[in-house]
């Protein structure tokens, strides 16, 4: 079954059947002001942080016929009463002639046709604003005159969203709406919480006169609340009741008539949805986008916005499917979990337990710094102040707050209350943003650890490098009984959770890859000193992950606090992980004959139709002793299910040892677009990797949930663009080394790099996986693969001419 297909020249994916299997969604504006809109027009929107300050009522449980958080009516005279429907499909349902929703760049588009009735209407955020837009244009396609009512809603929350669910007291006797009227009709509906409404106000307005309007959802639905979202009992009446919502459910409904609009005839209306500290202080932007030449100004600089965006990599391979995905689909991912990390989507639902995760946007901010690079620096500063002073880090934290914590580490008692791979994670997106900006001034700037006095005031400070330096102590520091990392609460697999004690392999070649970078750092900054400390640590732990972990044909995960291995033949369950393979290769400690049984191994035992499996075979009934990987039955999430985040490594590593068909065939595995055609198995967005997939261990194999928010984005964007194309910054310059299919004949990509671009072609006569030739920069041959920094602000030609083929595996 189909649901939509995509629009690459509009970069757009539309939506055709609004009964998808589960809710797809997109995202407007940033964390700054923004959220999803679902493709029946809800809405969940939020100011600075979803826990603390949402606007909208969007509960993601609900089925997907339910009204959530936003919608339009439309209506108009039937009999002794009115025709009313939604032109979102969603909550009337009634029988559509024409249904799209165009899941757009930073917008969402719904066009629709019922009883002869045209919608379109754009729901975006504008650049830098805190307001949600809504433009809306309807039009007779019949061939009478239509007397036409429309009526725009919002539902609220509480701006402190867990307390909306678990305080049925307190929250409805504070909330409270009043109407500003202010000339010609125009009203601006405001709401709040009592204690708020002196410092920060929600509003939502039209660019029309109202007539009526309402702001209590008991009085809006009628008879009690008998009345419903299908069919609220208000809107057969001719005109709303203006109450000023004192306590209860607070909405905001305008009613607006639109009057005779004759066969062929347009109208257009636009609302607003924002926050500011008051009506007065909102005023003049409010006014500003009550002109629809504004709005189209708005529209025109987001899609500039992304234009430029998206301009600084652009791809064309042999593969329309992976044309379309690292064109737009992926870098506009990587976007989203920059700005949200995993704080607000479908499946985590933004109510304080979670915030930014260090990990999480340690990774997220790699998948940015080629479009966005400042403000991935921004990211990485902000990640850095919750860096503790022994060099590990905080688990996640308030972005409003700063307030940190150890994440569900607090819940057990005894429990180290550290994660052993978060604090690493920094050092490799540090160096990442070094070696694309050659910004070498950042390692000097002073920032504060996370530690306080009573006074709230950091009791010590110190350089990003500093930063980086306690990072690599803390691990060198905290091994166990093999001189291996200890796992802490939990490494990246955040499900396996041992006793005190335990070691994690993970941990060990993530520590082994983060010395790399820091040896290519000290190396490049010419430090001999340091390149000689970290080059011990480095074959020191190198030499023990091979001298302990190595199992035969593969290497273990873990070992238990008792010494006993996890990812072990000798385990009935959870024998291998996939992690446990792809790690030593990317830290380049496996030497090549156990590198290549390894992946190997991955092939036979890990690797589906639907990706790679995190493991096998899946724990079969909870074990405490092995933590919450034990909670999933076998074939779901991290046991044994397709956990798409790790299968980019996998490839990255099939690149390394130079085994580009088998990268690709991983890389085609997991691409979402190629799903779009199999949405009876897949379900989930086809636009967005997600993050895991239901292994063939579960009756329902292939099943894709906990879409958009996930480090599969900016790892397969970086295994995509970086490993099997091959063009990797370095702080020398780019460094142009594929890994494609020998069937390609070449590919051409356009790389903008430190204010120069760089047209890439890259030619493959021989049909060789790996190894370049020759490289010619603007017609001249330059030795080995490395293209300049030119800085220059000029556009220059690279022809590369791939090698005879090597040995590979």
């Amino acid at each position: 079954m189909k649901y939509g297909y995509f629009d690459d020249p509009n970069r757009e994916y539309v939506i055709t059947n609004p009964k998808t299997p589960v809710k797809w969604i997109n995202y407007v504006g940033t964390l700054a002001f923004g959220g999803i809109v679902d493709h029946t027009g809800g809405s969940l929107i939020c100011r600075g942080d979803p826990a603390l300050n949402r606007i909208t009522k969007y509960i993601p449980q609900l089925p997907g016929s339910e009204f959530k958080g936003e919608t339009l009516y439309l209506r108009f005279k039937q009999g002794d009463g009115y025709k009313v429907f939604s032109p979102y499909f969603v909550p009337t349902l009634d029988p559509y002639e024409l249904y799209e929703c165009h899941v757009g760049l930073g917008y969402t588009r719904i066009v629709s046709q019922f009883y002869e009735i045209r919608t379109e209407a754009t729901i975006f955020v504008p650049l830098g604003d805190s307001r949600e837009i809504r433009d809306i244009r309807i039009t007779n396609v019949s061939d009478q005159p239509l007397e036409i009512d429309a009526i725009p809603i919002v539902e609220y929350t509480h701006p402190d969203a867990l307390k909306q669910f678990n305080n049925a007291d307190w929250v409805p006797q504070t909330m409270q709406s009043k109407a500003y009227r202010n000339g010609n009709g125009l009203i601006i509906l405001t709401q709040y919480p009592f204690m708020f409404k002196e410092i920060q106000i929600n509003y939502f307005t039209l660019d029309r006169p109202v007539s009526s309007f309402e702001s209590d959802r008991r009085r809006f639905l009628g008879d009690n609340e008998y009345g419903t979202w299908a069919n609220p009992l208000s809107l057969q009446e001719k005109e709303l009741g203006n109450y000023e919502a004192l306590r209860g459910d607070n909405i905001a409904a305008l009613l607006h008539h639109l009057g005779i609009i004759q066969p062929g005839e347009t109208t257009r209306l636009i609302t607003q949805l924002g926050q500011d500290e008051s009506v007065e202080k909102a005023l003049p932007l409010i006014n500003r986008y009550r002109d629809a030449e504004q709005v189209e100004r708005a529209l025109e600089e987001m899609a500039a916005f992304w234009d430029t965006y998206l301009s600084r990599l652009q791809v064309e391979t042999p593969d329309a499917n992976m044309n379309s995905l690292l064109n737009i689909h992926n870098p506009r991912q990587c976007h989203t979990t920059k700005n949200w990390s995993r704080y607000l989507s479908l499946y985590q639902l933004g109510l304080g337990a979670r915030g930014i995760g260090f990990r999480d946007s340690s990774q997220d901010v790699m998948g940015i710094l080629v479009s966005m690079p400042e403000e991935g620096k921004e990211l990485i500063k902000q990640l850095l102040h919750v860096q503790k002073r022994d060099g590990s880090a905080m688990h996640q934290f308030n972005p409003l707050t700063m307030v940190a914590n150890e994440g569900d580490s607090r819940e057990v008692a005894d429990a180290p209350r550290y994660y052993s791979d978060d604090h690493l994670w920094i050092v490799l997106a540090t160096t990442a943003y070094l070696k694309e900006t050659g910004d070498l001034a950042f390692l000097d700037e002073v920032i504060p650890y996370y530690e306080k006095d009573r006074g709230g005031y950091p009791l010590e400070s110190g350089t990003v490098l500093d930063h980086m330096r306690r990072a690599i102590e803390f691990t060198q520091n905290n091994v166990g009984t093999h001189g291996l990392p200890l796992l802490g609460f939990a490494d990246w697999n955040d499900t396996v959770n041992l006793q005190a004690g335990a070691e994690s392999l993970f941990t060990a070649n993530l520590y082994g890859k983060a010395l790399l970078e820091v040896i290519d750092l000290a190396r490049h900054r010419g430090n001999a000193e340091a390149v000689a400390q970290y080059t011990t640590y480095y074959e020191a732990i190198k030499q023990r992950v091979n001298e302990h972990a190595w199992d035969g044909g593969w290497y273990v995960r873990y070992f238990d606090a008792d010494g006993s291995s996890l990812g072990s033949h000798s385990n009935a369950e959870g024998q291998i992980y996939t992690n446990g393979q792809s790690w030593p290769v990317i830290s380049a400690f496996a030497p090549p004959d156990r590198a290549k049984a390894a992946l190997g191994t991955v092939y036979q035992r890990l690797n589906t139709r639907n990706g790679i499996k995190l493991s096998t075979p899946g724990y079969d009934g909870f074990d405490p002793a092995k933590g919450g990987i034990t909670t999933y039955p076998p074939g779901a999430k991290e046991n044994g299910g397709i956990f798409l985040h790790a299968n980019p490594w996998v490839i990255i590593a099939e690149t390394i040892v130079g085994n580009g068909d088998r990268a690709f065939e991983y890389y085609n595995q997991i691409n979402p677009v190629a799903k779009n055609d199999k949405m009876e198995e897949f379900e989930c967005e086809p636009y967005v990797y997600p993050q895991n997939i239901l292994g063939d261990e579960h009756p329902q194999f292939g099943l894709a949930r906990n879409s958009w928010l996930s480090g599969t984005a900016s790892w397969a964007y970086q295994a995509g663009t970086q490993y099997i194309l091959g063009i990797r910054p370095t702080y020398e310059g780019l460094q142009i080394n594929p890994c494609i299919p020998r069937k390609w004949d070449g590919f051409k990509v356009t790389r903008e790099f430190r204010n120069t671009v760089y047209q890439i072609e890259v030619k493959n006569p021989d049909h060789v996986c790996k190894g370049v030739r020759s490289v010619k920069v603007d017609g001249k041959e330059i030795k080995g693969n490395m293209v300049p920094v030119f800085g220059d602000d000029k556009t220059h030609q690279v022809e590369v001419i791939m090698r005879e083929e090597v040995k590979e595996r």
